[in-house]
């Protein structure tokens, strides 16, 4: 990499991952997960630079170039991995931010570790971006990046997005560090959100703890204005539609049907494993299908893919032994000869292979507790040209938001999961066309593109008069 760049992604992690060859070699390749498939391409259409951890504590590496992208690897120690990273991100954040699923921790050592942080990213980015560049910063691991980054680049258009659902005051209220991360915040341009509810509730938080005022999606500070807007973020339909349409992708696609026994019904489920994902209420509710009776043995199989996550977080080992029991007894009791209901994988796939898995599967169970937004509802739907398939969705996943004709449950109610479970298998073709044809246009029209040329473009777009003089009333929401 020569310069500087115009464009710049700060994200908590760089968007390859490094393989080790059989001959030793190292070598990148494009990481999985849905902040990368959103990112890459509009990073490569604008030659831009991302700069992030490469994921490997207590190394240094150079910049270098990958997949058409531009990489600036930032460094991060074993120690801030546990308490920035693992501590204050996905101990403390990251339960706190999903509505307490898991109880958050409050620890000082963990919030110096976040700041520290933050404030390299701040610097590199600083350094990184050309004059007058546009910085677009990535998610809830780096909530101070903008307010530090515009101390240091004041000529900037600093632009932030949460990936994850922004919580009500009152749970925001519990951090000990709150006038901080919301100062942070407000060092952006634009901060923008999954849904109007998360901007929502930054406005009446930014008008609670700093007095601010607010009009619309634009908050008031001294000297200049900050605009909040949702911006919910898609998959690359195109990518999708075309791939599952290559025969060796309905080739596989039939191949898996016929490993599992070819089965009346494939259900399956897609998620990192994390207890905000809702794993274990739907294998709880079709372990009572079939102890019912309502499921015959053999009409149905659930395949659940759980891709490893944060295993170095005791939280998560404790849920993996959970989720793995859990599997284990539904197969030990309703198991034949040949034959398991629940096909459980703790491993990661490639994007061909969960292509011929969704074009497989007639019911996608999608059933987190809370979710930002859920990309693997859309990346579904859009795998399903031929309109077949259904869709069982979380009410409290942001894609509910825009997939209404889904199957949409309370994943906290077994009972309604069941009955929407069940009314997804028993559906008609012309229904369950019906369904994916609204869906699949909803996701077409908003796909990935759109959300980063209207979160750019907003971005881009300076406010059309200073702050003081506008002479409108100050609102609430």
């Amino acid at each position: 990499m020569n310069g500087r760049s115009s464009f710049l992604i700060v994200a908590n992690r760089l968007p390859v991952d490094r393989s080790i060859e059989p001959d030793g070699t190292a070598s990148w390749r494009r990481s999985p997960g849905g902040l990368v498939t959103a990112i890459a391409p509009v990073m490569q259409r604008r030659h831009g630079a991302w700069l992030g951890w490469h994921g490997a504590p207590d190394e240094t590496l150079e910049p270098l170039e990958q997949d058409g992208m531009n990489l600036i690897p930032v460094p991060l120690s074993a120690r801030e991995v546990e308490l920035y990273y693992e501590g204050f991100s996905n101990a403390t954040l990251w339960p706190l931010y999903h509505d307490v699923v898991a109880p958050a921790i409050f620890e000082r050592e963990m919030w110096d570790a976040y700041r520290a942080v933050n404030e390299r990213f701040a610097v590199a980015a600083a350094e990184a971006a050309d004059e007058g560049a546009v910085v677009w910063v990535q998610d809830y691991q780096l909530q101070l990046v903008p307010a530090m980054l515009r101390k240091l680049r004041p000529d900037l258009r600093i632009g932030f997005f949460l990936h994850i659902p922004f919580p009500p005051v009152e749970l925001f209220w519990r951090l000990p560090w709150r006038k901080e991360l919301v100062e942070g915040l407000l060092g952006a341009d634009l901060v923008g959100f999954q849904l109007p509810g998360g901007a929502s509730n930054f406005r009446r938080l930014c008008r609670r703890l700093l007095g601010l005022p607010y009009k619309g999606n634009e908050l008031f500070l001294d000297d200049r204005v900050v605009t909040t807007a949702a911006f919910p973020i898609s998959v690359d339909f195109g990518e999708l539609d075309t791939l599952v349409r290559e025969p060796h992708i309905i080739q596989r696609a039939k191949e898996i049907r016929a490993e599992l026994g070819d089965p009346e019904h494939v259900l399956l489920g897609v998620d990192r494993l994390d207890y905000t994902k809702g794993i274990g209420q739907r294998l709880e509710a079709f372990r009572e299908l079939l102890e019912e009776g309502t499921l015959a043995p053999g009409e149905a199989v659930f395949v659940q893919i759980a891709t490893p996550s944060r295993e170095r977080v005791e939280e998560y080992r404790r849920l993996r032994d959970d989720i793995e029991l859990q599997v284990g007894r539904i197969n030990g009791e309703h198991s034949t000869l040949g034959l398991q209901p629940v096909q459980y994988f703790h491993q990661s796939y490639g994007r061909e292979e969960l292509a011929a898995l969704y074009l497989a599967a007639d019911v996608m169970v999608v059933t987190p507790l809370r979710d930002g937004m859920n990309l693997v509802a859309k990346e579904y739907v859009s795998c399903h040209h031929d309109l077949s398939g259904a869709l069982v969705l979380s009410e409290f996943a942001g894609a509910a938001d825009e997939l209404r004709q889904a199957y949409l449950v309370n994943p906290y109610d077994v009972e309604d999961v069941k009955r929407q479970m069940m009314a997804a298998m028993r559906s008609t073709p012309h229904e369950l066309a019906r369904r994916m044809r609204t869906m699949r246009r909803r996701v077409a029209t908003y796909d990935v593109d759109r959300w980063a040329s209207e979160f750019l473009n907003a971005l881009e777009s300076p406010a059309s008069e200073p702050a003081t003089s506008r002479t409108a009333s100050w609102q609430s929401d």
